[in-house]
């Protein structure tokens, strides 16, 4: 009778971490930083459909490195539950944290119990406030660990030569134009050589406290993005306007104001359409 092979639980986990925390690196990275009005997320992809960065509810939002395919459905399930809870209880009652300890109970259950490989993600839960004080992010790592995100974060990819780049530049409560110039410069600098990122390589969303609309997600693109970047034209991105979502005209405004002057435009198309 053979002997059974013998491999302890130390060696398991870390072989399962070691195997993730590759899985996770292969990617590019995407940053999560806190500015004067908001939170930004900014993260380099040249894809169109697949969102490394999205909507998770009226002042959530959600953005994650690694496999596709896994952290898309880690997402669908976050937004199942945040609507589900807000329906049941108060909108008020979907919290960022909330989410995000619970994407750290179904992660952690994942890595330590699961029977198959561990999810290759790492993902940032972030929420909104009413004032730059209350705002709150999360980040959520393959084995379960949720920690603050105190300024900014980097997620996947070569995190630790962007952090670095970031550490240099961050500036507290700064303006939107100045945290996403230097996040994407960052970006380009992940321990490879110098690129510098065009507009139609990234994908750029805020959180934006001062919107008037309930949901204060939206994307930033085309025309939009360009400007707060200080590029010529649009990248090359085939979206038509710096709206939520891809949508709404990209009006530039000669005081930098672009993400009010979409929302007057919206505002205003709202209006006729209901008249």
């Amino acid at each position: 009778m053979t002997t059974p092979f013998y491999v302890s639980p130390e060696q398991i986990m870390k072989d399962r971490a070691e195997y993730a925390r590759k899985g996770i690196s292969r990617g590019r990275s995407v940053a999560v930083i806190f500015y004067d009005k908001g939170i930004l997320f900014v993260g380099e992809n040249p894809s169109r459909a697949l969102h490394k960065i999205s909507e998770i509810y009226d002042r959530i939002a959600f953005a994650a490195a690694g496999r596709y395919n896994e952290y898309e459905q880690l997402r669908i399930a976050g937004v199942r539950h945040a609507d589900m809870r807000g329906y049941v209880y108060d909108r008020r009652d979907v919290t960022g944290r909330a989410l995000a300890n619970t994407y750290a109970q179904a992660l952690g259950t994942m890595f330590s119990e699961g029977a198959g490989k561990p999810y290759e993600v790492e993902l940032a839960v972030a929420e909104v406030g009413e004032k730059a004080a209350d705002d709150q992010g999360y980040r959520v790592t393959f084995d379960g660990q949720v920690t603050d995100i105190r300024g900014f974060q980097v997620l996947g990819g070569a995190a630790d030569a962007v952090n670095q780049v970031l550490e240099s530049s961050y500036e507290e409560n700064a303006a939107l134009e100045t945290v996403l110039n230097a996040a994407v410069d960052a970006l380009g600098r992940d321990g490879t050589e110098p690129r510098t990122l065009a507009p139609n390589q990234l994908e750029v969303a805020v959180l934006d406290r001062n919107r008037s609309q309930v949901r204060k997600f939206r994307r930033i693109t085309g025309p939009a993005l360009s400007s707060l970047l200080g590029v010529d034209g649009d990248g090359g991105t085939d979206d038509a306007g710096g709206g939520t979502d891809g949508t709404g005209g990209g009006k530039k405004e000669d005081d930098g104001d672009v993400l009010g002057a979409v929302d007057d435009i919206l505002g205003e198309e709202e209006d006729s359409s209901e008249s």
